[in-house]
């Protein structure tokens, strides 16, 4: 079945959820969690119609061979917010017109608008047939990103300066407590400049540069 959608206690959609279409439950760990973001915020969003289909139909993608990956959250304009993760990946899409939670199998109808927006929808589409095809995220159409690691050590800076780690704390955090030992008083400045740098650009990110990460999907 399709997964149904837990929001918390309370929620109330608002445009100051961070670019999600949704609040998730915060007790999810982040694994189990499906995050939706906007389409505005995410560019490999796929815009599609839908219509009932027959199972078993080539041409129809078959829900019950997806469903175990699938949330699907309604909005109040009718369209479906939808995304098939397995925790690690994800492919987004929004049903601008008919419905996945209404048949068994179901006809898309691919929308692209502009060039740039059909580079993105080509990957996702891509995406979405390997899914279909052999019911698993295909590992080659996820290229590793670089940035990852990066941001991981940004969002673990966050994490300490809000819990009132101080800059000496994050260097011995970052090179061991002997390197900072030995140069932290050093004339050169360059670990205390790091640890600065990387608090900077860790606020930078929680105060909203973290949207841009999407962009390098």
């Amino acid at each position: 079945m399709v997964r149904p959608l837990q929001l918390p206690a309370g929620f109330a959609r608002c445009r100051w959820n961070g670019g999600f279409t949704f609040a998730e439950a915060p007790d999810r760990d982040c694994l189990s969690a499906r995050i939706l973001w906007q389409a505005e915020r995410d560019p490999a969003t796929l815009f599609v119609e839908a219509e009932p289909g027959v199972a078993g139909d080539a041409a129809c993608l078959d829900i019950g061979r997806i469903c175990s990956w699938l949330t699907i959250v309604p909005a109040h304009t009718g369209v479906e917010h939808a995304v098939l993760s397995d925790g690690s990946h994800h492919i987004r899409l929004d049903v601008v017109a008919g419905s996945l939670r209404e048949s068994r199998a179901v006809r898309l109808r691919i929308l692209v608008d502009g060039m740039e927006k059909a580079e993105y929808g080509v990957l996702s589409l891509q995406r979405l047939l390997a899914l279909h095809r052999h019911r698993r995220f295909g590992k080659m159409l996820y290229p590793r990103d670089p940035a990852i690691a990066r941001g991981i050590v940004l969002l673990r800076t966050h994490d300490a300066l809000e819990d009132g780690a101080s800059h000496r704390d994050l260097a011995c955090a970052l090179v061991g407590p002997t390197v900072v030992d030995a140069d932290w008083n050093d004339p050169s400045d360059s670990l205390r400049s790091r640890v600065r740098r990387l608090t900077r650009q860790a606020r930078a990110m929680a105060l909203g540069g973290y949207r841009g990460l999407l962009l390098r999907r």
